[in-house]
């Protein structure tokens, strides 16, 4: 996908995620505002009903107490103190404050007794009234009211609060107060608050989507680094490297690429020394090989003496490159990695097979080799492997110890470890030369100085064994007393 329609697809994305979460947040605060204005007109409504009920109350017990005084009894006064009822009642719910609210009074039939406005819910609610009257208690209905949602586009409808309230008349009679309660305050207040809310949730949307795209540019910035990067190691530049700024996981997603970077980096950097050593010291038999050559064509012919030696330097040093060529092989392998078996196998026996081999072949130096008594130790590993690393140490400190001298084999168990110690009383390393005695045709100025043959791959192929068996190696080693190298290995189950 090409950038622009991932910053395309990206915007999309990000627009339907703010509409969704600011849309969201938007209807919900509108319904709570809704459902509340709501409540607050049923009580607004319960409320003008009782203070109606009380108003009523007191007209009542005072047009009672005035028909009495006047001397009328029985039916005829009913009807007097009802009629002061009706007539007293416009003033009375005035006085009380009530304005905001229409009233309507039944008898016991149901009949209309007098009515605040000419508009009241009468006829409708006769089912209601029928059970407040019935009951004795009060009733409570709602007209004319628009759905939940009516008022997020349009104006707010609430509707019409209808309270049924059971009065007492004069002469001990029943009836029913209607209070109707419209809630226009409340109405307004829903009508108010839609404007700001739409302009809020826009600027909130604006804002979230500025946000979301800042952050995603970021990311694609990085990516637009990482692809940057990508295309300098397909073209062999590993020097460039990604921007590590501030404490994220962006920043550490950047610090591992570059640490990956800078491993292919010193990896190539290998390869390309590797190639060039190898192909030096691959230079030195094949120039000797074709100068012998050249002798032998030009006087190999006439002079035997002559012919003889040149047949001899052809054969040394085509033995020498069979070695460097086995050697590199060897090299090769290990950095692919070895094919080990796991078999049961007796450390001091391998060892002391070794050493016996070594004897042989250095018995013109007259060294003294020293290993393990006759006890056993047994360990878990590839035993070609570790008698390769047997032969390597051993080899390499017979080469560099003067005739007459000593090498040591000793080999100890550590917890779940096998330690196998060679020493040495040769030359010994100089100190700024150990830290790469396991470097790759690495060769210390000591050891050409002393002519020793060899083309510094023998100890680079030992750590490769060793790290391919989780184990370790290190070594210790002082001019004029000799050598140490400690290879640690794990026992294994035996």
């Amino acid at each position: 996908m090409r950038r622009s329609s991932l910053r395309t697809t990206l915007l999309l994305v990000s627009v339907l995620f703010a509409m969704l979460v600011v849309g969201g947040i938007a209807l919900t605060t509108y319904v709570i505002v809704s459902d509340g204005m709501r409540q607050v007109a049923v009580d607004t409504g319960s409320r003008l009903a009782s203070t109606a009920e009380a108003v009523l109350r007191d007209i009542v017990a005072s047009a009672e107490a005035e028909t009495t005084a006047r001397g009328l009894t029985g039916e005829v006064a009913d009807e007097a103190a009802l009629r002061l009822v009706a007539s007293r009642l416009p003033e009375a719910m005035s006085h009380a404050g009530m304005s905001e609210a229409t009233f309507a009074l039944f008898d016991r039939n149901l009949e209309l007794v007098w009515a605040s406005d000419t508009v009241v819910m009468s006829q409708s609610q006769v089912r209601d009234r029928k059970l407040a009257l019935a009951s004795g208690l009060q009733k409570q209905s709602i007209g004319q009211a628009g759905d939940l949602f009516s008022g997020l586009l349009t104006d707010a409808k609430l509707g019409t609060t209808v309270n049924h309230t059971p009065v007492s008349l004069p002469g001990n009679s029943k009836g029913v107060l209607d209070v109707v309660h419209t809630p226009t305050s409340e109405e307004r207040i829903i009508d108010a608050i839609r404007q700001p809310m739409a302009v809020l949730a826009i600027a909130a949307m604006a804002i979230m989507v500025l946000l979301m795209q800042t952050s995603m540019l970021w990311v694609l910035g990085l990516v637009d680094n990482l692809r940057k990067a990508a295309d300098s190691i397909e073209a062999g530049r590993l020097d460039e490297r990604l921007p590590v700024t501030g404490n994220s996981e962006i920043t550490d997603l950047a610090r591992s690429l570059n640490g990956l970077i800078e491993r292919l980096q010193r990896r190539s950097e290998a390869q390309a020394r590797f190639v060039a050593d190898a192909s030096h010291e691959l230079a030195t038999p094949v120039a000797g090989i074709r100068g012998y050559t050249s002798i032998l064509r030009a006087w190999g012919a006439d002079d035997p003496k002559v012919r003889d030696e040149a047949v001899d330097a052809i054969d040394r040093e085509s033995r020498r490159m069979a070695r460097l060529t086995a050697d590199l092989l060897n090299l090769l392998h290990a950095d692919q990695g070895l094919v080990l078996r796991s078999e049961r196998f007796d450390l001091n026996a391998l060892v002391r097979e070794r050493l016996a081999s070594s004897a042989s072949r250095w018995m013109d130096k007259d060294i003294e080799f020293e290993g393990p008594e006759e006890d056993s130790l047994l360990m878990v590993g590839d035993p070609d492997r570790v008698e390769d690393i047997i032969s390597i140490l051993l080899d390499n400190a017979s080469k560099y110890t003067p005739p007459g001298g000593s090498v040591s084999v000793h080999t100890r168990r550590k917890r779940d470890n096998v330690l196998l110690e060679v020493a040495d009383t040769g030359q010994g390393i100089p100190a700024e030369d150990l830290p790469r005695v396991f470097d790759r045709f690495f060769r210390s100025e000591a050891s050409r100085a002393a002519g020793e043959g060899g083309f510094g791959l023998g100890l680079a192929i030992l750590r490769s064994i060793v790290e391919s068996m989780g184990g370790d190696i290190h070594v210790s080693s002082a001019i004029g007393e000799g050598t140490v190298f400690t290879v640690r290995l794990p026992k294994g189950r035996v």
